[in-house]
């Protein structure tokens, strides 16, 4: 095995900073086809499993009770920027539902998007829950919560009905027992799901390619794979690794962010699933390191990979804009 997968930090030409990866790219029956560090590592999958989480949400009926659209829904599986776009379809989402931001208890903090930040700030507005790059997620719940009769208060706390059905939809996505996950409380309140990595790879094949899932789970993976692939700007924003990969790849991947250094990708209809996390949580090293294991899997050529240039080897450059470094990615995935 590898032991020493790394993205560097290079100032000039001498090294100044290494990130260590694991990686688990595995297939549609769980085996492991490539990897690098620890393929198992236990890894809180945090927003990687929004798409995860809205299958609840589809296979209720409630996205269908409320008349969600494809842009909504993507919204529920996003981090998304707190652009004016975002804010608008979250509040749209909670009208459906009868509510209104105060409903979400998600927080507020200042968009991601920094024009839209910007902008805020320039009118003297503060942020609100909706900014809140989870307030898609969390109208979700909602839309649950109201779907199945449970209240719509209190619906963070682990032992609620909605917190529950997203843990076992977890566990059966992953292949872990729902007692095995552990939980921890996510930035944005609700639980978080503490996996093998490799597992949380498998759950991404089958979202994927749900084929050998019950019939009303394998409809609701399809509907959230399409609505993402029909909505990318809606699961991050135009300048974001997350959207862009969709665009480059023209949906033949999706893959979704998760804070301190995890991604995870599904090949729709191929069997597939990567899970990536960066042992130190640095974002900066994440898109290196998921755009290199694309390359090194096959799974993205390299007219695809030139499109996603800017995140596969950043240039650091300093205040005056002079080009002082730049971020490698140097490691080799391992094969059985």
């Amino acid at each position: 095995m590898n032991q020493n997968p790394v993205i560097t930090v290079y100032r000039g030409a001498m090294p100044e900073s290494e990130h260590r990866v694991h990686l688990a790219a595995v297939t549609l029956d769980g085996a492991l086809i490539a990897s690098c560090g620890e393929p198992y590592r236990q890894t809180f999958a945090r927003s990687s499993a929004k798409p995860l989480q809205a299958i609840p949400l589809v296979e209720s009926g409630g996205a269908d009770d409320y008349g969600l659209t494809d842009a909504e829904l993507a919204l529920v599986c996003a981090s998304h920027n707190g652009e004016a776009l975002h804010v608008g379809i979250a509040a749209g989402l909670l009208a459906k539902l009868g509510l209104d931001a105060s409903a979400l208890q998600c927080g507020a903090h200042d968009p991601y998007h920094k024009p839209s930040a910007d902008a805020l700030r320039a009118a003297g507005t503060l942020p609100t829950a909706l900014h809140n790059n989870c307030s898609g997620k969390h109208a979700g719940m909602l839309a649950l919560a109201k779907t199945i009769g449970a209240p719509t208060e209190g619906y963070l706390a682990v032992d609620h009905p909605v917190q529950q059905r997203m843990l076992a939809a977890v566990s059966d996505m992953s292949g872990v027992p729902a007692g095995e996950i552990q939980l921890g409380v996510d930035g944005c309140g609700v639980p978080v799901f503490g996996l093998p990595l490799a597992a949380l790879a498998l759950a991404f094949a089958r979202l994927g390619t749900p084929e050998e899932l019950v019939p009303a789970r394998a409809a609701a993976c399809r509907r959230i794979v399409e609505a993402i692939r029909a909505h990318p700007e809606c699961l991050a924003g135009d300048d974001r690794f997350d959207t862009r990969l969709i665009r480059a790849t023209r949906g033949r991947l999706v893959g979704k962010l998760g804070a301190e250094g995890v991604f995870a990708v599904t090949v729709p209809d191929a069997g597939l699933g990567l899970a990536v996390k960066v042992g130190d949580g640095s974002v900066r090293a994440l898109y290196p390191a998921v755009t290199e294991a694309l390359l090194q899997l096959g799974w993205l050529d390299q007219a695809e990979a030139q499109e996603l240039a800017e995140f596969h080897r950043p240039v650091l450059r300093n205040w005056q804009g002079t080009a002082v470094g730049r971020i490698e990615p140097e490691f080799r995935l391992e094969r059985p």
